[in-house]
């Protein structure tokens, strides 16, 4: 056609870059097929994350990108997402039927961690993945009360038990098992073992991403989450209060240390703006999260505002990304899940369940 070849649009795609891998299309090896013929162009482009929100836009990119080529009539392109298994620590095996656990932390409570971690696995679900979420916090679980549930999860064998859907995502939590002012009044070996059996005795069903919401702290679920639970990542909450930051700033290296990678930091409350007369003020500090980001060599993943429908939302059982799809909160959500989603996407891949199982026999 025309003398253009895979070569010339091969060099043009080189100049699109995502804006959430950070990477153009052709290093990211998101450009799976590309043909030419006598009338056109067609360009099959398949990421490695969920971009229901800016696919279109995407493909738009590359359509204009592709007019500059001389004599062409038609380009045709194809946007979607593959999601796929990635590494998680050394000496531990994936789970079977969750592709992708990603951590969500704060070393300080009130942060707005909980709020987070159900926003951000309602969000990965908005952008067309299968999302869960895991209520790690045992001793004070939320979940239930910001998903609107407090059904007893069903166990159809006596033995494991089914998630309860809600807002279209699996959910687990103590919370759905016991009273909503009931105590736990453990010591850590039980709770650690509540956990495991929480994550373990679930029929989670092809999840592709679960969040798991940890209480605050460094402390035993950490530790049992970084070495007996197959995580992909882990994302830090805080705010840009000094104190707040002190304490994000040893979550983040706990991480570091059980080689579980910081796929980047959510700066929550970042910003008041008054309902009433429209002023915005810096109540916690200013661009605490971006210089930590920057001091650990890690992405600021995106900045939250103080509102009170987050808080609203939260305590309605209906998150704002639910409650408010198409609000300006709902879009930050959305935009941070694509970019946590893009950077697991650029982790290594694990590649053992496509190795055959050597077995030896006596014959």
């Amino acid at each position: 056609m025309g003398g253009i070849s895979q070569t010339d649009v091969e060099t043009l795609l080189k100049e699109v870059v995502d804006p959430c891998l950070g990477q153009d299309l052709v290093t990211a090896r998101a450009v799976k097929n590309i043909a030419v013929s006598d009338d056109g162009v067609s360009v099959e482009i398949v990421l490695g994350y969920p971009a229901k929100g800016c696919q279109e836009q995407l493909a738009e990119q590359v359509r204009k990108k592709l007019q500059s080529l001389p004599g062409l009539k038609r380009a045709e392109v194809k946007v979607s997402s593959h999601i796929t298994v990635h590494a998680v620590q050394r000496g531990v095996k994936p789970h079977p039927a969750i592709k992708n656990i990603i951590a969500v932390a704060s070393g300080k409570g009130g942060v707005g961690k909980s709020t987070t971690a159900v926003n951000l696995a309602l969000a990965l679900a908005a952008e067309g993945a299968n999302a869960g979420i895991l209520d790690a916090d045992i001793y004070g679980p939320s979940q239930p009360r910001m998903l609107g549930g407090n059904e007893r999860p069903v166990s159809k064998d006596g033995k494991s038990m089914e998630p309860v859907l809600r807002h279209g995502i699996q959910s687990m939590s103590i919370g759905y098992l016991i009273d909503e002012e009931t105590p736990m009044i453990w010591r850590g070996p039980m709770v650690t073992t509540a956990l495991e059996q929480l994550l373990n005795d679930t029929r989670w069903q092809d999840v592709d991403y679960l969040v798991v919401d940890l209480p605050p702290g460094t402390g035993d679920i950490q530790l049992t989450l970084s070495q007996k639970i197959p995580v992909s990542g882990a994302v830090i909450v805080t705010t840009p209060q000094d104190i707040a930051l002190l304490d994000a700033r040893k979550a983040l290296k706990m991480f570091q240390k059980v080689e579980v990678p910081v796929l980047g930091i959510i700066e929550n409350m970042s910003t008041h703006i008054c309902s009433q007369c429209g002023h915005e003020e810096h109540i916690f500090g200013a661009g605490g999260g971006e210089r930590m980001a920057e001091q650990y060599d890690v992405d600021l993943l995106g900045s939250l505002p103080l509102d009170i429908s987050i808080r609203e939302n939260a305590d309605n059982g209906h998150p704002s990304v639910m409650a408010e799809p198409d609000g300006r909160i709902a879009q930050i959500y959305r935009d941070i899940a694509r970019k946590v989603a893009a950077k697991l996407a650029l982790q290594a891949r694990d590649f053992s369940a496509k190795f055959p199982k050597i077995v030896i026999q006596n014959t």
